[in-house]
């Protein structure tokens, strides 16, 4: 079923803006066996040496290399992973520079390290003018591998490339380079590349998503975002007004916008890539969340608020990564989309709403309100969709952050296999999880005047004791994401804004679990 909405002129226009900087890189990456004419930068992935001196490059001249290797003992370079040095103006080459960027251990590097490699190029060369770049990859183990590995040094250049900029008045030019990367099977570094580049995609939309201000990013704004995004893959896209929301009886997702002029809505974004049953993920959309009569009370938290819909970007973003590799799965992404503010109309503390499950829930705390979203939202996707899994991520808890920290998320569920296999896709992509006990806390949500409440301690716990029970007897996993949302401080690479984490790892899993389940 789906719903024809009328927008406002407003929401057209940020239609159009959000369209026109879709195209979020300016780079190019080629893949050849042969270096270019002409590159103003030539660099050399060298893997570590513990004995001896790295080996040189076979790049530019004689005297080339021999300056290479004056440069290496020099800097006392060993090739660690994330080591570099610059030579500018080698002897022997047209180029105006010669990096050298270390890969660790060569035979033992991973698509992680890849990545991360790559990322420190992308940041090196943003504070250096450059066009054309050369990257000689001949030190590397020419094994089977070797393409992929590639590949990923490339997708790690992308994903440090982005640029939020789109309210910057005269923002600075985003970098252009383009990459030429030699490689003796070019062909299988594009393939593999291609893939990667439909992620990087997939990430991009969802720190776009995740970015955007709460008066931008509002439910039907949000919805109007994914559309505009997502449909022209081949990806069904169907939204839900607060009038339809109410006429399937999810209170629980339409109260936690009643204090807000922005309605609950529920997105539903569908990728048909085979005919199994589908996988199900469920993400949690606040828009914006104030705390609603909790009022949430630190300046900074409160700003930081704008990111309390990244479970529902990573959700969008997955669906658009797996369609633009045109993957053979069938997956449901479902955003139940609210924007948690204080009026008179808002939902009060003590309040009883009744799920559409028909469980019903004390409103002990309106900042635990994503519970609520998702608890409508699992509902939705279990009876609607049948699903054979159902998975839904969200910005949860800050006992979860005080628990693992940010190099983390939480992880629960009763099924085994189920977190062997999110834990494994989180591995590999380094969007890691940790597995916290669901029990035995099956008492901490009881309620005296309804079926559950809201609240609990543990929180975490709490969190995903609650969801649990608007899974029925489907496999259901739970990522709570709260603090992986950002970069901060300490972040590597030291990036700012949304991560657009969990689209990598959600990828990654849906992949893995479509093979191990395969009808």
């Amino acid at each position: 079923m789906k719903t024809m909405l009328r927008y406002s002129a407003a929401v057209g226009l940020l239609l159009v803006a959000f369209v026109a900087q879709a195209d979020y890189l300016q780079t190019q990456n080629l893949f050849s066996a042969t270096p270019p004419a002409e590159a103003d930068t030539v660099v050399v992935l060298v893997p570590l040496s513990t004995d001896s001196s790295p080996a040189a490059p076979a790049v530019g001249s004689a005297e080339t290399v021999a300056q290479f290797q004056r440069a290496v003992e020099a800097q006392a370079f060993t090739g660690a992973l994330g080591e570099q040095f610059e030579v500018l103006a080698p002897a022997g080459m047209n180029a105006k520079r010669l990096i050298a960027l270390g890969v660790g251990d060569g035979a033992a590097l991973q698509r992680a390290d890849a990545e991360s490699v790559g990322a420190a190029l992308a940041l090196h060369l943003a504070t250096r003018p450059s066009s054309t770049v050369a990257v000689n990859t001949g030190l590397l183990p020419q094994n089977d591998s070797h393409s992929a590995l590639v590949a990923a040094v490339a997708h790690g250049a992308d994903l440090a490339n982005y640029r939020f900029d789109r309210y910057k008045s005269a923002p600075e030019p985003r970098p252009a380079q383009t990459y030429h990367w030699l490689v003796s099977d070019p062909q299988a570094a594009e393939a593999r590349y291609a893939q990667l580049r439909a992620l990087a995609e997939g990430v991009f939309t969802a720190r776009e998503l995740t970015n955007l201000p709460g008066s931008d990013g509002y439910p039907a704004a949000f919805a109007d975002h994914v559309r505009q995004r997502l449909e022209p893959l081949g990806i069904t896209i169907t939204v839900l007004t607060p009038k339809q929301i109410l006429q399937e009886g999810m209170e629980a997702l339409y109260g936690v916008s009643r204090g807000s002029q922005h309605g609950s809505h529920l997105l539903i974004a569908q990728w048909r890539g085979s005919k199994d049953a589908p996988i199900a993920l469920v993400g949690k959309g606040i828009t914006f969340d104030s705390g609603g009569y909790n009022l949430k009370l630190d300046a900074e938290s409160l700003l930081a608020m704008t990111g309390d819909k990244a479970g529902a970007a990573a959700v969008a973003g997955t669906l658009e990564a797996l369609a633009r590799q045109r993957a053979p799965v069938n997956v449901v992404g479902i955003m139940p989309l609210s924007q948690n503010a204080v009026s008179g109309t808002a939902q009060l503390p003590g309040d009883v709403v009744t799920s559409a499950s028909g469980i019903t829930i004390e409103i002990a705390n309106t900042d635990a309100e994503g519970r609520l979203v998702l608890a409508d939202g699992i509902w939705y996707a279990r009876e609607k969709f049948k699903p054979r899994v159902i998975a839904d991520i969200a910005t949860l808890t800050g006992s979860k952050v005080r628990a693992l920290g940010r190099d983390y998320a939480a992880v629960f569920s009763t099924d085994d296999a189920l977190v062997d296999s999110v834990t494994q896709a989180g591995e590999l992509t380094r969007e890691r999880v940790w597995r916290l006990p669901l029990g035995p806390y099956e008492k901490i949500i009881e309620s005296t005047v309804a079926d559950i409440r809201n609240t609990g301690s543990p929180g975490a716990q709490a969190g995903a004791v609650f969801l649990q029970q608007f899974a029925g007897d489907t496999p259901w996993v739970h990522v709570d994401m709260a603090g992986n949302g950002r970069y901060d401080a300490t972040s590597k690479p030291p990036l700012t804004g949304a991560t657009g984490y969990g689209v990598r790892l959600l990828t990654e899993w849906v992949t893995l679990y479509a093979n191990s389940t395969a009808e």
